[in-house]
């Protein structure tokens, strides 16, 4: 049914089917076409108007259409990426008009965005998207102008990222009787992402005490036994892929903590005892140090005289006795004076190196005679140094 309507000054209207004659305004005509005749422009493609695909593959955005001998005008076809805010304005992805295709109005999918027909005049304003990004999700839609009709169909397409591949790692002490917590994290990937875990050694059973989250990616063994052990398996998939990553699980038993605590004292003790016995060594060699240096500056008893000193000494008294004894010899006192006690003599070098207590003693005897005959014989009294017992001149 179609409806004219054309100004009337009587205010007469006509009435067909339901429609009501208003009291004054136009009046309405109403023309029902019958069955069989074309209505006009059309879109005739029934698929899906939600669409979900992975990145990097390729959709096909369907727009077929149809046209009746009423349209007359030019056919221009418009895909545009609506807005998602109504204060933005829609972009232009790919346009036919006068004939000719123009692929390169939006930037983004510069160079990936096709008609799918040679000719869209045809009656197939698809469009195909290759090299889908995350970035391409959006509404489209395709617009279809013949004058005088005008029709359009939207679509949403989802880009989807894969699910990268996820890392595998445990968290905890992984001890027999502790907690331990599996994860499982997949650092890309459109959500909705899930995590499942599996094992896939031994008996295939997770353990009983396994608290598992889909969405975090963990699962947590609480009291894990020697049971728990084996191979783990994670999945992350989405709705466009799935990816695992493998997990090794080891429990070990509880360590000797009596045992350790021992070990620490044993090795504390050793410690001790090295560094004690080290401060020991450090002060002895410093007493033995002070000790050498205090007793350089002492005489020692049993060291023997410089050589040079008593030599020199012994020199003058000799030198002086013999100029003495030559100057009163006479045949009368000759043989008092071979008996007179050889002071005047210069030691040998054993009898220098010989002990002060085994050095003979002159004969008393003749020492009474020279001390009586010293004046008569005309010799000149000489002082001899006095020495220790080790021969030093005191």
């Amino acid at each position: 049914m179609k409806l004219t309507h054309s100004p009337q000054s009587c205010g007469v209207c006509l009435q067909a089917d339901n429609i009501k004659r208003p009291e004054s305004c136009e009046s309405l005509t109403v023309v029902q076409h019958s069955p069989g005749v074309a209505h006009g422009l059309e879109i005739t493609s029934q698929g899906p108007t939600s669409i979900e695909k992975a990145s990097s593959e390729s959709v096909k955005l369907d727009c077929q259409f149809s046209l009746a001998p009423v349209d007359s005008g030019p056919l221009d076809i418009e895909w545009s990426l609506l807005a998602s805010d109504n204060q933005k304005e829609d972009k232009v992805v790919i346009l036919y008009s006068g004939d000719r295709a123009y692929e390169d109005y939006y930037p983004a999918v510069k160079g990936r965005a096709h008609f799918n027909s040679p000719d869209p005049k045809n009656g197939d304003a698809s469009i195909n998207l290759t090299g889908l990004k995350s970035s391409d999700t959006g509404t489209y839609q395709c617009k279809v102008k013949k004058a005088p009709g005008i029709r359009s169909r939207k679509m949403l397409l989802t880009v989807m990222v894969r699910p990268s591949k996820p890392r595998c790692s445990t968290e905890g002490p992984t001890q027999e009787g502790k907690d331990v917590v599996l994860r499982c994290t997949s650092s890309e990937g459109t959500n909705p992402l899930q995590y499942t875990w599996e094992k896939t050694s031994d008996s295939k059973i997770l353990p009983a005490s396994a608290v598992l989250d889909p969405v975090g990616g963990t699962m947590n063994v609480r009291n894990a036994s020697i049971s728990s052990s084996g191979t783990y398996r994670c999945t992350a998939k989405n709705h466009v892929g799935m990816e695992e990553c493998i997990l090794q699980l080891g429990i070990t038993p509880p360590p000797n903590t009596a045992g350790i605590i021992a070990g620490a004292i044993i090795a504390v003790l050793l410690a001790l005892i090295i560094i004690a016995i080290v401060l020991f060594c450090c002060c002895r060699a410093h007493h033995r140090k002070k000790y050498e240096k205090e007793i350089s500056y002492e005489i020692r008893e049993d060291v023997p005289p410089p050589k040079s000193r008593v030599s020199t000494a012994r020199s003058f008294t000799s030198v002086g006795s013999q100029r003495s004894s030559l100057g009163s010899m006479s045949p009368s006192n000759l043989h008092e004076y071979a008996l007179k006690p050889q002071y005047d003599k210069i030691p040998s070098v054993e009898e220098y190196d010989r002990p002060p207590s085994h050095t003979p003693l002159p004969p008393p005897v003749a020492s009474k005679i020279a001390g009586r005959n010293l004046s008569r014989m005309g010799g000149i009294p000489v002082m001899i140094p006095a020495q220790n017992k080790d021969g030093s001149i005191v």
